[in-house]
């Protein structure tokens, strides 16, 4: 949760320099803001000690704040999205016995109406990234995700058998218990070759509570089913079955493949390929959002004329551009 300190004492320094409240100035006409016994601060000290405290990061996000609402209007999924962060925040406190409403205080918001707008400018900072990605991105690269990662959906039924194990077993008793699983798995195949139905095996024997009542049938996507599942129905000829258990992270599978659908057309699917991309992009590089940031600010043609603070936005930026690389090199 950002700390918002920085902020009051700019408004401070703000209605300091516009000469709000008792003023006394020097012979050169600067304004005191504060005197002691051989000592005197003027405005203009004042104004260049926040430049050194944060007023680069202040700036840009006075910068942000404009530019981003310009571009994104405030709607209902803006709205929602704040909503669900803000009820999130909410219930993770109580969890944890503690009052949201102080947090809030400690943070410098002064309720959660401003901390809600912060929320929402979270959301457009998002879709900004989101639309710089895009802007981004080759056909190429559109079409490489297209053929190595959309196929057609599988229509098929399972028998999911799970190890019966938990977090203070020992390692041989989850051994165990693996050993278990895997064999009442290859007992159920037996029961199969000797022609029971499949379905009503399901039924009976199946630990997946959301499809054994179904008689374990399910509408597999490439993304929705683990690999090991989608490999092993792969491999099937419609009407087959796992002649051996298909081992997953949920434990033992049985899968009887019913049918696959064709290969969509990418144009059909356009939509959810260039979602996925932007999705890994923005999972795998940290620094994305700066970059679309820094565009932005250039489209607004940004010209930073103080030398002082030019010189750490230009650091700051510099900074977070390189940090996504050192972490990938320490990978």
């Amino acid at each position: 949760m950002k700390k918002k300190k920085i902020f009051a004492l700019v408004l401070v320094m703000a209605l300091m320099l516009t000469g709000c409240g008792n003023e006394a100035t020097l012979e050169n006409g600067e304004e005191v803001v504060a005197k002691m016994d051989g000592h005197t601060i003027t405005a203009e000290d004042l104004y260049d000690e926040l430049k050194k405290q944060g007023g680069a990061v202040t700036l840009t996000n006075m910068i942000d704040n404009f530019i981003v609402n310009k571009e994104i209007k405030t709607d209902d999924d803006a709205e929602s999205y704040a909503d669900s962060q803000l009820s999130s925040y909410k219930q993770s406190y109580k969890s944890y016995g503690q009052d949201f409403g102080t947090a809030l205080k400690s943070a410098g918001y002064s309720g959660e109406d401003e901390f809600k707008e912060e929320l929402i400018l979270e959301y457009k900072k998002n879709i900004v990234t989101e639309n710089y990605v895009k802007d981004q991105l080759k056909d190429s690269e559109i079409q490489d995700y297209y053929d190595n990662n959309i196929y057609g959906d599988i229509e098929a039924r399972h028998i999911l058998i799970s190890p019966n194990t938990n977090d203070d077993m020992t390692d041989d008793e989850k051994e165990e218990a693996e050993k278990k699983a895997k064999k009442e798995a290859e007992d159920i195949i037996k029961k199969l070759d000797d022609g029971e139905d499949f379905a009503k095996l399901a039924k009976e024997y199946s630990e997946d509570e959301r499809t054994a009542s179904e008689g374990g049938i399910l509408n597999g996507t490439y993304v929705s089913v683990v690999d090991e599942f989608w490999d092993g129905a792969s491999e099937l000829k419609d009407g087959e079955y796992s002649k051996e258990p298909v081992k997953s992270e949920y434990g033992y599978h049985i899968i009887y493949r019913i049918s696959q659908k064709e290969k969509p057309s990418l144009d059909d699917v356009k939509d959810d390929v260039i979602d996925s991309l932007v999705e890994e992009k923005i999972n795998n590089d940290s620094t994305l959002q700066t970059s679309a940031l820094v565009a932005l600010r250039k489209k607004y043609n940004l010209d930073i004329t103080d030398d002082g603070l030019k010189s750490s936005y230009d650091n700051s930026i510099s900074t977070a551009l390189s940090s996504n690389t050192s972490q990938n090199s320490s990978n």
